[in-house]
Formats: structure tokens, sequence, C-alpha cells
């Protein structure tokens, strides 16, 4: 069947190149419209009750992770020189498209009693003609300190840390156009810096994820071309060939091109996840090259004819790079399996592309190799490389005659490993993969350190009633919901509709500090009137930016109230301990019969969706390995060895997670796809190694001499293909993040494992398990 498709292949091979060539270029098309998607929460399943919670939320009171924060440190905050430089730079950035507001102490706003009008009328506290003199500015600034809503919100009054609040536009931040607002409002922060000479601090989720993702995509660029160079000279100097080289390469190329191409045709975008779906293919397509290659020339240099060398070429390597591409296709398809959209977008465009890949490889290699000349003796001097030959030699050594060391060797690593894997945690960051001298990090230590973080918080207190919210012991029980969350060392001044009525009270008894507190009963009697901000009067700016704040922490129902609370990242493991204790602390203020308090926020959904992908990973890599199996029994249609092939896949992979635990790498979403990545690798190595030996079978005389001849024959092509693809994913190791540093190290080591366990665990099974049955005409056992 194989012969006759190598036949095919080269018959039709003009239509076959052609299809090819125009499939391409209409892939091409495709892949230049496809854009990139900035959402987290698609990481969590639509029907998700935290996910429906954040959304309900989004929908009564706005985006909540949009919020994007300047801070300084200066005693010198309101010397003039400097006073009138910061406000300027908060009306520049006020200007820049896509800021929706911006909140600082320039534009902090004052109430002030008219008994006349019956009013507390709000006032800019810094106005122009208020801050015109140093001693204008020195008598607007206390009164500004003598304002306790404002402190530790935009100010921390022991050290001197100042903060600026920067709203941007939610539907922004879901496009390209986000880069070009944070990027405006940084080169201004950086300008303010310079003239001044102090240090400006920048963070927030806007900064954080933009910056991020851009070094991210900037980083997977470079390593993508520097893999593909590196793979390049690797190639050509086994080869010796740069049309062999050549070749190999134009064939992932096309394969990623096709790649992006599938992914704007399935409506989906580039996220994290499916931006490493470019390296996968180079994963999978090298050693498809590099496979078809060196049985091309074994052939040639067996039968001395080029045709006649492609029609082995397929007949020897079409079925093995088919179920190799099927068992790594398989092994990520199972994503689409998952309830995660993220997961499952990069599951079916990761898996149909592997599949196409085996195409791409069987028309494209055979039918540009018919239009070149036949390689030379200097082009298959690799098949006689003294140096590989003497370790195969070695490896062929171990594998007869030192079983039981290799198996000794094997559970003394499996021992070492599951002591490893004891201590491997599961714990994720927003900013984890950075470097703690990089900028982003330090200026994020400083917001906690300073004002006790920066993630977004969200409490939703539901009276289930119409104006419950106008109830007084309501707003007490959120009030003291609202206080038990101030005093907890991780969390930022929370906001409330509360924190709103106690500045009203403050200034109702004529601005004394000792008055700034919840109102009673009487109080309440006595303010309704001063409370109604629905008369024109006063400043109008200041009268806006009350009632913005006042609608934003109510429903128009008056039946939820919303607890606004920025706070330290902390850590997914450290995180749902703390949404507990809030929780349970809700619950003895709130009947959970009457009220509902619900948890949410861009903090709450982060660690949601972490959940998700790592479980979904998880759960995918189990549902791989059986289908593989079924995959592997089908194939070889033995069980004992089904058993050969698991083994030295499952080992290579139990060794990373025990070198993850020794070495402090935690799970998290960048780390757990590694196994995903390894596993199509080492599975490959093993199916090409089994194939030939089972090929072997009939030609054999015993089965130490067909295992022999397959760690020879099958070996040379294993360590060209190894010895590539370590190159191509060490090149990672340079990267500024700790989870593509990780996926480049690890990759690599468990890529050697592979390698070593599929050419001495693996023979020495063949060996022990199949001696006395050995395969049957049909290369059954």
């Amino acid at each position: 069947m194989w012969e006759s498709l190598g036949k095919t292949v080269l018959r039709y091979r003009f239509l076959l190149l052609g299809l090819l060539a125009l499939s391409t270029i209409f892939m091409g098309w495709q892949a230049a419209q496809v854009k990139i998607s900035y959402e987290f929460t698609r990481a969590i399943p639509t029907d998700n009750d935290k996910y429906l919670a954040y959304q309900s939320f989004r929908q009564k009171f706005g985006e909540d992770g949009n919020l994007m924060v300047l801070g300084v440190q200066t005693k010198d905050f309101f010397k003039k020189s400097f006073f009138d430089d910061y406000r300027g730079l908060q009306q520049s950035i006020r200007k820049v498209n896509g800021v929706e507001n911006v909140l600082s102490v320039p534009g902090a706003v004052g109430l002030q009693k008219h008994d006349s009008l019956e009013r507390l009328v709000p006032q800019p506290l810094f106005a122009d003609s208020l801050t015109a003199t140093q001693a204008g500015l020195d008598s607007a600034a206390a009164r500004f300190r003598s304002l306790p809503f404002y402190r530790d919100l935009l100010y921390n009054p022991d050290t001197d840390a100042w903060l600026m609040g920067i709203n941007i536009n939610g539907p922004l931040m879901a496009s390209k156009e986000r880069t070009v607002v944070i990027g405006a409002i940084t080169e201004l922060a950086e300008a303010f810096s310079k003239r001044q000479g102090t240090e400006v601090y920048l963070s927030g989720l806007p900064l954080i994820r933009t910056q991020v993702a851009t070094r991210i995509q900037n980083e997977m660029r470079w390593f993508m071309l520097g893999s593909f160079g590196l793979a390049a000279l690797i190639l050509l100097l086994f080869f010796r060939s740069l049309s062999a080289t050549v070749l190999s390469l134009a064939v992932v190329l096309i394969g990623v091109i096709w790649s992006f191409g599938t992914l704007h045709l399935m409506g989906y975008k580039i996220t994290l996840l499916t931006a490493l779906i470019p390296p996968l293919v180079v994963v999978i397509g090298i050693p498809n090259c590099i496979y078809f290659l060196n049985k091309y020339h074994t052939s040639f240099r067996e039968y001395g004819d080029k045709n006649k060398a492609l029609v082995q070429m397929v007949a020897k390597m079409g079925v093995v790079t088919l179920f190799c591409n099927i068992s790594a296709a398989i092994g990520f398809a199972v994503f689409a399996l998952t309830r995660s959209a993220l997961l499952k977008e990069f599951g079916a465009v990761a898996g149909l592309n592997i599949l196409l890949l085996f195409f791409i490889s069987l028309f494209f290699i055979p039918g540009v190799l018919s239009f070149l000349k036949p390689p030379r003796e200097r082009h298959m001097r690799y098949l006689d490389n003294r140096l590989l030959q003497r370790w195969l030699d070695r490896l062929e050594l171990w594998s007869l005659h030192h079983r039981k060391t290799i198996y000794g060797v094997n559970l003394m690593l499996l021992i070492g490993a599951g002591v490893g894997m004891a201590r491997l945690q599961s714990v994720g960051y927003i900013v984890d993969d950075l470097p703690r001298t990089d900028k982003i990090y330090t200026d994020l230590k400083f917001f906690e350190t300073q004002f006790r973080g920066v993630m977004p918080l969200e409490i939703v207190v539901d009276t289930k009633k119409r104006n419950g919210m106008r109830n007084l012991r309501n707003l007490q029980g959120v009030d003291s919901l609202l206080q038990y969350l101030a005093a907890k060392p991780y969390i930022g001044k929370p906001l409330a509709m509360t924190e709103g009525l106690k500045f009203a009270r403050q200034a109702f008894y004529d601005g004394d500090s000792a008055s700034y507190a919840m109102p009673n009963e009487f109080d309440f009697v006595g303010m309704m009137d001063y409370l109604n901000l629905k008369k024109d009067t006063g400043n109008a700016a200041a009268k806006g930016a009350l009632e913005r704040l006042a609608t934003s922490f109510i429903d128009s129902a008056k039946q939820q109230a919303r607890i606004s609370a920025a706070m330290m990242d902390v850590g997914s493991q450290r995180l749902p301990r703390i949404l507990d204790s809030v929780q349970i602390r809700a619950a003895q203020l709130f009947d959970t019969a009457k009220y509902r308090v619900t948890l949410t926020g861009t903090s709450v959904t982060f660690l949601e969706g972490s959940r998700f992908i790592i479980d979904g990973l998880k759960e995918s890599i189990l549902w791989a390995f059986g289908l593989i199996a079924l995959c592997m029994l089908y194939l070889f249609r033995s069980g004992r060895i089904l058993l050969c092939s698991l083994l030295p896949n499952v080992i290579p992979l139990l060794l990373t997670a025990g070198v993850m635990g020794w070495a402090g790498v935690p799970l998290k979403p960048s780390t757990v796809l590694i196994f995903s990545v390894t596993l199509g690798i080492a599975i490959d190595i093993t199916i090409r190694f089994l194939v030939n030996y089972k090929q072997n079978i009939r030609s054999a005389p015993s089965v130490e001499a067909n295992v022999i001849d397959t760690i020879h024959s099958t070996g040379l092509s294993i360590l060209y293909t190894s010895l590539v693809l370590i190159a191509g994913f060490v090149i990672f190791c340079c990267s500024g993040f700790g989870g593509t540093k990780a996926l480049g190290w690890l990759t690599s080591l468990t890529l050697v494992t592979a390698t070593l366990a599929n050419l001495t665990l693996l023979p020495a099974l063949l060996l022990d398990l199949t001696k006395k049955k050995p395969f049957n005409k049909e290369g059954r056992s």
C-alpha cells in the first residue's frame, strides 16, 4: 500500500505541489488577518459560576481590571514647582486617547457645607486660584491632609508615597490599541521623571498585561527565528547539503503558515497558548524531515536509484510518520475535550495542524527531491559518523549485557523523582515569570509596600430587595465587611458607598476629621437634604466626580452594593484561603438566606482561569496517554509491546516532574504544557524505533539481531533529531520569563532522558519481553 502511495506521489507530483503552493498562498492570506486576543477570562467555561458572576458584575458596575497606577515618593510633593509639574502630568495623561478618568491629588474634591442652600457643595481642593502661591498651596495641602477619605488611597502619610489612578477604556483594553495608550502614558511618566529627577513607578493590570504580552510576542518571534537558524545550522552540518536544509525548513515554515491560517479560518485569535503552536510545528516537522531524508539517503546508498529510493522512503517512513503525527495530534487534540475555551482552541488548532503536517511532508519532500540531483557521497557521510556510531555501539552493549543495571538506574531515578514530585507545588502569580530585578516586578512591589497592592478584588452584597441599600443596618453591615478587609495587611484601602457617607458626614460637621464615621439614624435625618447632589450647585467637574463615585458603588435599583479593593499578588495557592476567610466573615454579617455576597473581580477570575488550565492540561495528558496507548495497541497488536512502548515515555515525564519539584519550579500553565510537548516527542521516538523493529521481524535471524540493527539504523536518526530539537529548545533558556526559560531547559532535559530511555530501556525491555515469544509472520506476538 505505502509503496503504491509513494509511486502515486511521484507520478502526480506537479499536481500535488501545485495544490500545496496554492493552499499555502491562501493560508498565508488568512494568516495575515489573524488577530491577537487579550482576554484571560476565556480560560473559564462560560457556564462556570465565577465566570457568570464576573460578567454580571461587569454589566452592573463596569470593568475592574482597567486601572493603571502611577506612583512617586517624595517629601517635596507640595513644593509648588513639583506640584505644578505633577498637575501638568495629570492633565497630559487625561488627554491621551483611551483614558477615561484620572484620580490624583491635584484633582481631589472636598465638600463644603452651605446651610442656606442645605447642600454639601463639591469643590476642587487644588483649584488654580487657591494654589497660585506656595502659601495657598500649603493651605490647600493642609485641608487635603485633614480628609481621611484620601489617606492610604492617594497617599501614604507615613512614607510620603503618592498615587495617581488612571482609568482606561475597557473595550480598548481588549484591542491592540492598548499598546499605544500604555506607551503614551509611559512616555509622559518617563519625561516627568527626567524633569524632576525622581523615580516614577507604574503598575496595574493594564500595564502588566500589555507589557508582558508584548515582550512574550517579541521573544517568541526572535526565539522562533533563532530556533530556525540554529536548526538550519545543525541540519547543514549533518546533511552537508544546502538543499536538504532548505527543504526541511520549508516544510516547517509551510506548517507555521498553515497553523496561523487555520486560526483565522476557525474564527480564533492568537492567545498566549495558541502562540506556542508554531514551535510545536517545528518540533514535529523537523523529525519528519530528518527521518524522511535519512531513509532516502540509506535507500539511495542501497539501490543507487533516486526514484526507487524515494518510493522506499515513502513506503518505509510513511506509516511511521503517519502514526507519529497521529499520536502527537492526539496528545494536543484532547485539549479540545476540556471546558476551557482557551484550551479548546489550542487543542483543535494544534491537533489539526500536526496532522496536516504529515500531508505537507508527504507531498512536499518526495516531490521536491524528485526534481533535485541525486545526493552525493558527502551528503550521506553523516550515516557513517564515527562519534555517533561509537555511542550507538555503547548503547547496544548496555542493552545486551547490562539490562539489570539499566533497570536499577531507572528505578533509582524514579525513586528520586517520586521524592521530588512530593515537593512539587501548583502555584502561580500574575508576574511570577518575571525576574525579580525587572521594572514591572519592582514597581508592583513598590505599590504592594506603599498601598498594599493593585490586583482588583470585588465584593457584591445583594440585599435581594429593591432599595435594600437604603436600609441603615445593611449599610452598617457593608461597612463592617469593609473594615474587615481594611485590617488585612495584604489588602489595600477598600472603597464602598459607606466611605462616601463618611466623607459627607465629616463635611456635614464642618470638616472635623473626628466626624469621619458612618452616620447613625440621627445623622441620616439631618443629612438627608444635604446629600442630594441633583441640584445644580457647585463646581460641575467636582460634582461629576462625586456622582461617578456614587453610581459606581451601588446599582440603579439600590439593591446591590459594591466593595472594591486592591490586593497584593499573593499567588494562586494563598488566594483561595484569603477568599474563604472573607466569605466566612461575610456570612457572619449577612444571613445567607436573605442576602447573597459574591466575591469576584480579576483576581478571582485569574485564580479560576489558572486552575482550569492546569486541571485541563493534567486531564488531557491522561486522556492522551489512554488514546495513544490504543493507537499503539492497534499498530503493534501486542500487550507486551504496548508495555515496552509506554514505560520509556512515562519515565522521562516523571523524571521531569521530579526535577521540577527539586528545583522549585511550580506547576502552572506554562510549565504543565511541557509534559504535553515532550510526550509528543517521546512517543514519536518510540513509534519510529518499534515500527523499524517490526518491519525487520521477518528478515532478522533473532530478537537480539533485530534489536541491534534497529539501534544502529533508527538510533542515528533519533540522535540527530534529538540534537536538533534540544538545540531549538535550549535557546529559550535565554528568555527573560521564567515560564519560557523553564520550557527551554525542562523540555531539553526531557528530550535527553526520552532519547536515552528509548535507546537503552526500550531495547532492554524488548529483549526480555519478546525473547521467548517473538513476533509471528504477520508481525504479531
